[in-house]
């Protein structure tokens, strides 16, 4: 069982991890801890979405305020093209959703995952979430830079928590119906990952 870091914590780790980080308002503060069935934590692992937006300041914007029935944060940290992490929200984010108990249980035992055929679980209480800017259909390039950088932004995390690579899921594992992240495969980011935590 991990409580969350702190958001200093977390800003120092990607950082340490050798990631460029924007702090966008307040986002130590900005979250949704005050819905939903429980507060935010224990965490037990990391969630990679993709954005279907085009165009960082935008994709930030739309991250940090969300739409009206779907309030932001959408995320803690937006993965832009060029690499750099965008850190608008921390806490409880609207970004997993309702996903799969035995998805969860076995990202807990950092075990091979399940599929996913059940949304009965609150994920947005116990993943950190990056969203990284792709239009999510399956042409819009991910450059490498990009790529490197959900790699460094996932593994900062498992560092600091003591977790391997089997911590860190797409969205597409997660819940049923998504297909988030379109362009890469979690298997191969996860080797990449990793390789990075050895």
């Amino acid at each position: 069982m991990s409580p969350p870091m702190p958001a200093s914590s977390f800003l120092d780790a990607l950082r340490d991890e050798g990631l460029t980080v924007v702090e966008v308002g307040e986002w130590r503060t900005h979250n949704r801890n005050h819905k939903g069935p429980g507060p935010w934590g224990p965490v037990h692992g990391v969630m990679i979405h993709h954005t279907v937006t085009q165009g960082t300041a935008n994709t930030v914007r739309i991250c940090k305020d969300g739409f009206e029935a779907l309030p932001g944060p959408l995320c803690h940290g937006v993965i832009a093209k060029d690499g750099t992490v965008h850190l608008v929200g921390y806490g409880r984010a609207n970004h997993a959703g309702l996903g799969d108990d035995d998805v969860l249980n076995a990202v807990i035992a950092e075990k091979a995952l399940p599929a996913d055929n059940e949304a009965n679980t609150d994920g947005n209480r116990h993943f950190y979430g990056f969203e990284c800017e792709n239009l999510g259909d399956g042409q819009d390039p991910w450059p490498e830079v990009q790529l490197e950088a959900i790699e460094r932004a996932a593994a900062a995390v498992c560092r600091h928590h003591g977790w391997t690579a089997r911590s860190v899921i797409g969205h597409l594992e997660w819940q049923p119906g998504k297909v988030d992240p379109r362009g890469f495969t979690m298997d191969a980011m996860r080797a990449r990952i990793h390789d990075r935590l050895k």
